[in-house]
């Protein structure tokens, strides 16, 4: 033992406090390792003894259970601040380790003690900062403690790593997986857990996205086992109401695929330092270790890399160009348009009819939206291609989707028999409980009776809710004409497709199976270019003519104007005009074909009157007499003129175009006829 009594205590440091400061580094070591707490408390006597009053001897024990490392550490900051304050006559730790692991925390604290002169003071004895050889000597003691937890690290590592290449480190086992007291790893017992679990990737096998199966689970009122790791109830299988993180964690973890992994999870790639232990889920390519077959599985690798795939597809991410979940909108093409002027994927938006938006340039730049392009157009002709596409296939999917659907009413009844089973367990272990509980011990015995009552209403709802289920209807068997289109998918799938049996879900499921990315360019306004990039890689490129909004944003509208403009002063009608432009190829903004109200709108912009109303309002058209003008002429009805030109003795000639009637400008026949008339038909 040293001497209680040494020259580098002085009266000076006796007026001020002396501080204990205790650390343990785990929480472990607090709850195991008592020997060294009374070890570092015993240093409070050390300080009484060496002449400091025990009013002025305080302990600093808030950082018990953490790491040397941790700058959290609040213990140690306020250590530090009462010396910065010179309140501190004296530190006491049982060694340099317990007051910091590192050299920036360790020279920090003696280069405050060395300011406002307070000692050090460990097991072994006493130092002062300020003297240089004592200075020098903690200055060792605080390397030497840096490099011990170096090397400790380095073998715990080592000694991990080597279990986790041969797989056999233990590491924490999902819900439905446990281990045995040999080390052995088998499936929960619990025939519930199995099915439970095994639900949920049968569910995202069929609806393919976590948010469609939580909704499924949440809609028949399944709940999913949670296993306990801490809290009182460590060690048991709670059930608790669907969630999507807990969906997520399911589908993600490589355990139910039998696979042992480590390494999923590491700081992120922006981690500093001293800013806590946030863990970000890392890539499946910077995995550490990959072991399969080392656990019981719930589903093949195969699988459980699909799964994966099929997550990153739904992410619906750039620059990954993510295809995103299906969903129940109407264009048919979401998730997979992409934009070919900045390459960002496009969205979809529903108004009156459904829109193909890209407008990442603007909301980022600020510049104009790059596209915004008809959906229905787009979808029919891709569609078609599509048709083309399948037509050599056979598809035969009936037998399968009608085993689906059997199967899964099976394993919906039976998680209602599972749940209906355990409620019964719980009530009759509540029962138990209750009647082996002595009655005179009322506070227990209420609480137990309240758990019964629970217990039995739990039972009565589960037996209720597979009551109502029993009671519904089971999947109708398909009407003869579906069965027969299914039988051969590839010629009936058109029929199918437009008679309404297929939802937007189905239909999207359908094109996305032979095509992986379509780009979108407008070279015109009233031309949309389409690349239809199969999942073969081919590539096709088709044309569209979406609707637009003005007929002079068309193509070919200089020509069509010319064209309304000859065939106007040709004398058609207008009706005839849209009828030899729409054979001509021309088209309106808004549909294929040429509408007489377009041609009307051209002829007024240009101020031609067409010949048909010349013939209806004006008394001579090209020096000829008009029907309408001879009758004002003459002075007399115009079916009197009609009568004599059908006898044929009033000379006319038909207008090609019109058909109207001209006659000639002679003054001796208007003299002629006018002589004739008789006065009743003089109007």
């Amino acid at each position: 033992m040293l001497s209680t009594t040494t020259d580098k205590i002085t009266r000076y440091h006796q007026e001020k406090h002396a501080y204990v400061y205790v650390r343990q580094s785990s929480p472990k070591q607090v709850l195991h390792n008592r020997e060294s707490q009374q070890n570092q408390y015993a240093l409070v006597e050390r300080a009484v003894a060496l002449g400091w009053i025990p009013e002025r001897v305080h302990v600093i024990d808030a950082d018990l259970g953490q790491s040397g490392q941790d700058g959290s550490r609040a213990g140690f900051r306020e250590l530090v601040a009462e010396v910065s304050l010179g309140h501190v006559g004296i530190v006491f730790a049982y060694e340099a380790s317990r007051l910091a692991r590192n050299n920036a925390d360790w020279y920090a604290l003696l280069d405050l003690a060395a300011v406002v002169g307070t000692l050090i003071g460990d097991a072994d004895g006493i130092y002062d900062p300020r003297s240089y050889n004592d200075r020098v000597l903690l200055g060792l003691r605080g390397m030497l403690s840096e490099a011990e937890l170096h090397l400790l690290r380095l073998r715990l590592d080592a000694g991990r790593l080597r279990q986790v290449e041969q797989g056999t480190y233990r590491q924490r086992l999902p819900t439905g997986l446990m281990r045995l007291a040999d080390g052995r790893v088998v499936k929960d017992p619990d025939l519930h857990v199995q099915r439970t679990l095994q639900i949920v990737f049968e569910r995202f096998a069929a609806l393919g996205s976590c948010q469609k199966v939580l909704r499924s689970l949440r809609d028949d009122r399944i709940l999913l086992p949670r296993a306990q790791r801490a809290g009182p109830d460590a060690g048991q299988v709670i059930w608790k109401r669907p969630s999507d993180s807990a969906i997520y964690e399911i589908i993600r973890n490589p355990a139910y695929a039998g696979a042992f992994v480590y390494g999923r999870h590491g700081p992120p790639p922006s981690h500093r330092p001293g800013r806590g232990r946030d863990l970000v889920n890392r890539p499946m390519e910077e995995w550490t270790t990959i072991h399969q077959n080392v656990y019981p599985a719930f589903i093949e690798w195969e699988q459980f890399m699909a799964n994966q795939e099929r997550l990153a597809d739904n992410a619906y991410r750039h620059p990954q160009r993510r295809r995103g979940a299906l969903r129940s909108g109407r264009a048919l093409l979401a998730g997979l348009v992409v934009c070919g002027r900045c390459g960002r994927q496009m969205h979809a938006r529903y108004k009156a009819e459904g829109r193909y938006v890209c407008d990442a340039l603007a909301r980022v730049f600020g510049d104009p939206t790059c596209l915004y392009l008809d959906a229905p157009t787009i979808d029919a002709v891709v569609v078609g291609a599509f048709f083309e596409a399948i037509q050599p296939a056979e598809l035969a999917i009936l037998d399968e989707v009608l085993d689906a659907r059997r199967a899964d009413q099976a394993r919906r009844a039976q998680q209602y028999a599972d749940q209906v089973t355990r409620a019964e367990y719980e009530a009759r272990l509540a029962q138990r409980q209750y009647m082996a509980v002595d009655p005179e011990n009322r506070l227990v015995a209420s609480e137990l009776e309240h758990r019964w009552e629970l217990a039995l209403r739990a039972l009565a709802e589960a037996r209720e809710a597979a009551e109502r289920f029993a009671r519904q209807p089971s999947e109708p068997p398909l009407d003869p004409i579906l069965r027969a289109q299914l039988a051969d998918l590839g010629t009936h799938l058109p029929e199918l497709w437009g008679s309404g049996r297929l939802t937007p879900e189905h239909k999207k499921e359908l094109l996305r199976s032979l095509i992986r990315r379509i780009i979108l360019t407008r070279p015109t306004m009233d031309t949309v270019e389409v690349k239809v990039v199969w999942v073969s890689g081919a590539i096709s490129t088709l044309t569209v003519h979406p609707p637009i909004l003005r007929a002079r944003d068309l193509a070919g509208y200089s020509q069509l104007v010319e064209r309304v403009l000859a065939l106007g002063a040709e004398g058609y009608p207008d009706q005839e005009i849209a009828r030899r432009l729409a054979a001509e190829g021309f088209r309106a903004p808004r549909s294929k074909t040429i509408p007489k109200r377009l041609v009307f709108k051209i002829r007024r912009a240009h101020q031609q009157t067409a010949l048909i109303n010349q013939f209806r309002h004006q008394p001579k058209v090209e020096g000829y007499w008009t029907v309408f003008g001879l009758s004002r002429a003459l002075n007399i009805d115009r079916n009197w003129l009609y009568r004599r030109i059908a006898r044929g003795t009033l000379p006319a000639t038909r207008h090609a175009p019109t058909g109207f009637y001209l006659i000639e400008d002679d003054p001796t026949l208007l003299e002629h006829r006018r002589s004739q008339l008789p006065k009743r038909c003089v109007t």
